[in-house]
């Protein structure tokens, strides 16, 4: 199987986002109108499988799915973008994860409040029963930290035995500013971190982040952080920093899984033989265009599988 033709794998959370659009965003203790409303999948892990199968990436999706008429919704729709589910966990009497999420006209803020009663994320033990054989790239979105460093573990060992063309790429999600997820650091080939975790190790700018949180990556590893509006920067083995400027839609409609959406166009881009200058500015470009419409779908008009 050619390296190109192999899948990407993203391991983390679906659930259903609830989005309710208006105007602006509600003052406490009123009644207000929606400009709209609909539901639509999320979760990072998730978002990001949607985006790389619209730009022509073969992908699966490893995650725990409960049942009932949300989680029904939830598989139809992977499955209307072609992702791959057989490695999905299900948990039939556990309730699905929902986040409530109001997306303002007038700015394009996103605000999320969600909940996850009782679905368990997907352990070391499901993923002990992965064929490895059929990636070239894992993603993880950080959530069970200590778990997750199992699965990579077993990764690494499949990579000590295969011959160069077939080891599989690793890349890791540090979004959350929790601290079991630090130690995922030292763990990717790849490693993007969020703008709320540089904030809370004291960096107020990308650049910044990237020298002072570079250490904690592995030896050859890529260190990549998004800023918004600001664009995004890099840092690679070999000491330098690529920047790329951001890509603002002409109109702010919805930032919600931006963040996603740059992760997996990089993935998209590096996975196929791209620069980390092309694939940053890629990414940028992606996720900016992803910002002036609602949802996913126009990405794959925008950017026409390669």
């Amino acid at each position: 199987m050619e390296r190109q033709k192999k899948k990407i794998l993203c391991v983390g959370l679906v659930c259903l986002d609830i989005i309710s659009v208006v105007d602006k965003f509600p003052e406490e203790d009123t009644d207000n109108r929606c400009v709209s409303q609909r539901w639509q999948r999320g979760g990072n892990a998730s978002n990001s499988c949607t985006v790389l199968t619209l730009l022509g990436s073969p992908c699966a999706f490893m995650g725990s799915l409960s049942a009932g008429p949300a989680a029904n919704f939830i598989f139809e729709d992977f499955q209307k973008f072609n992702v791959d589910l057989s490695l999905v966990a299900e948990h039939a009497q556990c309730i699905t994860p929902v986040s409530l999420v109001i997306s303002s006209v007038s700015t394009g803020s996103r605000t999320i409040m969600h909940t996850n009663s009782n679905l368990p994320d997907v352990t070391a033990d499901d993923f002990s029963k992965v064929d490895l054989h059929q990636f070239g790239w894992i993603h993880w979105e950080g959530r069970n930290a200590a778990d997750q460093v199992k699965m990579i573990e077993r990764v690494k060992k499949f990579n000590t035995s295969s011959a160069p063309e077939d080891r599989i790429t690793i890349s890791v999600e540090i979004e959350k500013t929790r601290e079991p997820l630090y130690q995922l650091f030292p763990h990717g080939d790849v490693v993007f971190i969020s703008k709320d975790v540089a904030r809370h190790f004291g960096f107020q700018t990308a650049e910044a982040a990237l020298k002072g949180l570079y250490g904690r990556v592995r030896e050859g590893a890529t260190l990549i952080c998004a800023w918004a509006e600001k664009g995004a920067d890099a840092l690679g083995p070999d000491g330098i920093l690529v920047h790329s400027d951001a890509f603002p839609p002409d109109s702010l409609v919805d930032t919600l899984g931006a963040g996603d959406t740059f992760n997996a166009a990089v993935i998209h881009k590096l996975s196929n033989g791209a620069s980390l200058t092309e694939a940053l500015s890629f990414g940028c470009k992606v996720a900016g265009k992803k910002c002036g419409f609602h949802g996913y779908d126009r990405l794959a008009v925008e950017f026409p599988p390669e």
